[in-house]
């Protein structure tokens, strides 16, 4: 457990050296967020409506579940397409070269359809997901978890696979089940360093803000603090992960490690399923 924990401090200071190198990443994220913003707003009027829909008889759940899964299309698609010019500008700084945002975002504009392919395919598991959790209660949820993570884990590589390869949506599923199975193993050890470090800071950022809530009495500029905080940390994180998706992807692809890179952090980021269990014996 301590070892998982020291390398996922490590794991971060890595990948923030190589985000402090190229600040310009963090651009994507930012955009994302913006984008995803006024995607969330435009829909948000429509959303209000959706008692309405749901007793205007046979036609209420379709138009709820249509409209449903038109937002999530289009909140997909913006995050995806902003992924797409992290991963490029990132795969050109781990290959020694130099790639500017317009770069970045005109490969994903080259790369629409896959995008847009992705980003339905994206949808559809999540208004599936949804449903199961709606429809089936408890037992929905719990299923619509563990089908979610085992999405989430077997699509790890798409992204990367789809435009640095320039393969279409169904193979790149396919090599990123490939690459999982074949390369990585089985179970995850290090693939969520980011996520749990960067949650942990923001735990402490959350007490903090509740002290100084306590003290001002102010709640309106607690709420702002946690507004900037979280807005801050969802960005950096987001810039970091894609750097290190990025590196496991140039790795389990040629078996080669990036230079920026430890070698222990990627190889051990996924263990083997058996390792695992033996660590464990």
């Amino acid at each position: 457990m301590f070892e998982s924990i020291g390398r996922s401090f490590a794991l971060v200071k890595t990948s923030w050296n190589i985000l402090m190198d190229d600040k310009k990443l963090l651009v994507f994220p930012v955009l994302s967020g913006i984008v995803s913003l006024i995607v969330l707003l435009t829909f948000a009027l429509p959303l209000l409506f959706t008692d309405t829909f749901m007793n205007n008889g046979d036609f209420g759940p379709i138009l709820f579940y249509g409209l449903l899964f038109v937002f999530y299309a289009v909140s997909y698609f913006v995050v995806i397409f902003f992924n797409t010019a992290l991963v490029t500008c990132v795969n050109a700084r781990l290959n020694g070269k130099e790639a500017t945002i317009g770069d970045g975002l005109s490969n994903a504009m080259r790369h629409f359809g896959s995008i847009l392919a992705w980003a339905l395919i994206s949808a559809t598991i999540g208004l599936i997901l949804q449903v199961l959790e709606e429809k089936f209660g408890f037992i929905g949820q719990i299923a619509a978890v563990l089908v979610g993570g085992a999405w989430g884990l077997f699509t790890y590589f798409v992204v990367p696979i789809l435009i640095l390869e320039d393969k279409g949506v169904v193979d790149s599923v396919k090599d990123s089940v490939s690459l999982i199975k074949k390369t990585w193993g089985e179970s995850i050890v290090g693939g969520g360093s980011i996520f749990i470090v960067f949650l942990a800071i923001g735990l402490v950022a959350c007490i903090g803000i509740f002290i100084i809530w306590v003290i001002s009495s102010s709640t309106l500029l607690a709420a702002a603090l946690l507004v900037i905080v979280v807005a801050v940390l969802a960005v950096v994180a987001s810039a970091m992960q894609g750097i290190f998706v990025t590196a496991l992807y140039t790795y389990a692809k040629t078996g080669k490690i990036p230079s920026s890179f430890n070698k222990d952090l990627i190889v051990n980021a996924f263990m083997p399923a058996e390792k695992s269990k033996q660590g464990n014996i």
